[in-house]
């Protein structure tokens, strides 16, 4: 067995390379190198792009023969809908305003699957990282969605409706990507060879640019207003739902790749897309721009602490 220290570096090595590109984009913005429009424009053709077609090649790729393998995606439905539960409990023994618990739900169980979750998938398990990571993207970003929207609605008084929430995911262009890739799979169709020749190239040259964009978003002087919600919103995001995911995984027999790759998405920081549903909604920007970036801030150290803890464990 390896020595502590070795299965350290190894989990540094896993999410060093992820968070210092989204370091790097926090530098080139603060310095003028990384414009806010180069950001938009580059996060744009990220999300209705290349991601899709990276999640496509991995669906595409995906065994489905055995249902068994799919177990981990189940232990991340049950891991999403117990974090919103117990969050959406815990706000309320505290008191947050109904406007509030809201936001801090949200930020609490809504992971940046899409961009820093499957790039530590990659970084961690290389293509069959991606391969496992594709199905839970899929349906938890689904979920994800419907969970924000019934939150937004009980607790702003949005007024979504179930038919244009349905819209919204069916144009979805990740779901899309990743449900093309499904129907491949399913079908048995041969995958041209020249497809994960490609993707192997967008994750290993464009998942970068798409995290250095991320820190070029981020806006760190939002921390000087920081109230205890956001801190314990990270604290949920960060530390017990992740805990809560794995734990779940280790009862239902998870181990390995799926445990690793299942503790990687669920254990990455707020997703930007929820301070724009809160903004959408008349929500408290701000607060969720807060979460966002702290949760962003954070998640280096804990992702590294806890893939070295599950690695020194043996259950990878």
């Amino acid at each position: 067995m390896d020595s502590p220290l070795n299965i350290f570096l190894t989990a540094l090595a896993v999410s060093g390379p992820t968070f210092c590109w989204v370091l790097a984009g926090v530098v080139a913005r603060r310095v003028g190198c990384l414009p806010e429009a180069l950001v938009d424009s580059i996060s744009r053709f990220a999300f209705r792009y290349a991601l899709p077609f990276l999640l496509f090649a991995s669906a595409a790729q995906l065994d489905l023969s055995q249902p068994g393998n799919l177990n981990y995606l189940l232990v991340g439905i049950i891991a999403t809908l117990a974090t919103v539960v117990l969050s959406w409990g815990y706000g309320a023994w505290r008191g947050f305003a109904r406007r509030e618990l809201g936001i801090f739900v949200q930020g609490a169980y809504r992971s940046n699957l899409a961009i820093v979750g499957i790039a530590l998938c990659a970084a961690a398990f290389g293509e069959s990282g991606l391969r496992l990571a594709a199905l839970p993207i899929a349906v938890l970003t689904a979920l994800y969605n419907v969970i924000a929207v019934w939150l937004l609605n009980i607790t702003l008084g949005s007024r979504q409706s179930a038919a244009g929430l349905f819209l919204s995911m069916a144009r979805n262009p990740l779901i899309i990507g990743i449900a093309l890739g499904l129907l491949i799979s399913v079908s048995g169709l041969p995958l041209p060879a020249v497809v994960p020749q490609l993707a192997r190239g967008v994750s290993a040259y464009f998942l970068p640019v798409a995290l250095l964009c991320i820190g070029g978003a981020m806006k760190l002087s939002l921390l000087r207003s920081a109230a205890a919600l956001t801190r314990e919103a990270a604290a949920w995001r960060l530390c017990l739902a992740p805990a809560l995911a794995v734990l779940l995984g280790l009862a239902m027999g998870v181990r390995g790749e799926a445990l690793g790759v299942l503790f990687l998405l669920l254990a990455s920081p707020t997703a930007a897309a929820s301070f724009v549903m809160v903004v959408a909604a008349g929500g408290n920007g701000g607060l969720a721009a807060n979460i966002v970036v702290l949760t962003t801030l954070l998640s280096a150290l804990t992702v590294t602490l806890g893939f070295f803890l599950l690695s020194l464990a043996g259950l990878l």
